[in-house]
């Protein structure tokens, strides 16, 4: 990595001068603000009803599936029509889900199958909301600063999951009405956000919408080396590696703490993230990005093993940290490489499988974690996850060899 000659001052010069981008990163925050906050006090709540692992599995399956159901329609919509309407009707979709679950536990009929259907519901406007955000960034900010703008947003993304997660867990200790019906207010917060940023010039030239077309994303990605390993490795190594649907059981069982640790547990990872996302602000990735984000999958597969193993929560916090620094080189990575390569027109569905992808590795991740704990238990199964991490890093070496190649991140 090599200095820019005064990277900060073009981020600084972004937020002053493109309010469209002003907009879309306090859209962004707000959202995440929310949604970390809101996902905290769920796991909470489930496990605190089930002292179940597979419960806990099961809303990360949850929030997956409408992902997977909803692919390939998300990208097709999000590459006809405005994206700024699409982001505000999922945010006002998901204010008021998490608004009738505030409701519903102020009154106590909300019980574990509701919750259960308003995670499903999140997951529904999750599966548009993210890959459309995605791709109106493109739009909105100059190519030759797109990787800068990516670690901004990436980095005020970190601390809205470092304070989203603390905050979850500290106003859940006021009652566990009070995360949600915040919740509520700052998903409507971020719909009025996105409204804000200016209407992107039309897209001329829209193909039909065919079946062909629908698929095209998939077809795209798969004739892209590098952009099929790069988010095949992403897939892989967090559907293994991720632990993080068994914090409540760390935090609870194995550290003996309360909601206020599951809270840090939480944003420990993004702490790392943002002081990562910083220095990538600073720094450009110039050379060797192909084997810098395999190295940095391997350091996440190896610290998920030093978590799994500690038991004590400062070594439990400090690997979570290195863990989300390793990560988020990852995703700059795949973030920068998916947008520098993948054409306007296109950008909607291979965000939506991009996002297929993502929420496979997460959501999907934390069902095989829940089942992986209730076979081994909690330590077993993150030892297991890291080990795996480790296995598919040195196969995608060997199986993309376009990847390990890549200088730059324009390919």
């Amino acid at each position: 990595m090599s200095a820019d000659t005064n990277p900060l001052q073009v981020d600084t010069a972004l937020l002053r001068q493109n309010p469209a981008f002003r907009n879309f990163i306090a859209s962004r925050v707000l959202s995440s603000l929310a949604f970390n906050g809101t996902v905290v006090a769920i796991g909470w709540l489930v496990y605190d009803q089930t002292r179940s692992a597979i419960a806990l599995g099961l809303v990360g399956l949850v929030q997956f599936l409408p992902v997977l159901l909803l692919t390939f329609v998300v990208g097709p919509v999000a590459d006809r029509y405005d994206r700024r309407r699409i982001g505000l009707a999922c945010q006002v979709l998901e204010a008021i889900t998490v608004g009738v679950m505030a409701l519903g536990l102020w009154q106590g009929w909300l019980d574990t199958v509701g919750i259960f259907i308003g995670v499903g519901v999140l997951g529904c406007a999750i599966a548009f909301e993210r890959p459309t955000m995605s791709a109106l960034l493109p739009g909105i900010v100059p190519p030759a600063v797109l990787q800068h703008a990516i670690a901004t947003s990436t980095s005020f993304m970190q601390a809205a999951i470092i304070v989203g997660p603390a905050l979850g867990g500290l106003l859940y200790g006021l009652g566990p009405v009070v995360p949600f019906a915040v919740a509520a207010l700052l998903f409507a917060g971020a719909g009025t956000c996105v409204m804000l940023i200016p209407r992107p010039a039309p897209r001329i030239g829209r193909e039909p919408l065919t079946l062909q077309s629908v698929f095209a994303g998939v077809s795209f990605i798969r004739s892209r080396p590098i952009i099929l390993g790069t988010l095949s490795l992403d897939l892989f190594a967090v559907l293994l590696g991720s632990i993080t649907s068994l914090l409540p059981i760390f935090a609870r069982d194995i550290l003996m703490a309360g909601p206020w640790a599951l809270g840090f547990l939480r944003a420990a990872p993004a702490v790392g993230a943002l002081i990562m996302s910083i220095w990538l602000a600073r720094y450009r990735l110039e050379r060797n990005v192909g084997m810098t984000m395999l190295g940095a999958v391997a350091v996440f597969g190896v610290f998920t093993i030093v978590f799994a193993i500690s038991t004590n929560i400062v070594l439990s916090v400090a690997a979570l940290m290195v863990l989300g620094a390793a990560d988020t080189v990852s995703v700059v990575i795949r973030s920068s490489l998916v947008q520098l390569l993948t054409p306007d027109e296109m950008r909607g569905r291979v965000n939506a499988v991009n996002s297929l992808f993502i929420g496979a590795s997460n959501q999907l991740g934390d069902f095989e974690s829940g089942l992986m704990a209730a076979l081994l238990g909690p330590v077993g199964a993150g030892i297991v996850g890291g080990v795996g991490t480790l296995v598919i890093v040195g196969i995608w070496a060997w199986r993309f060899p376009a990847l390990r190649k890549v200088q730059t991140l324009s390919g």
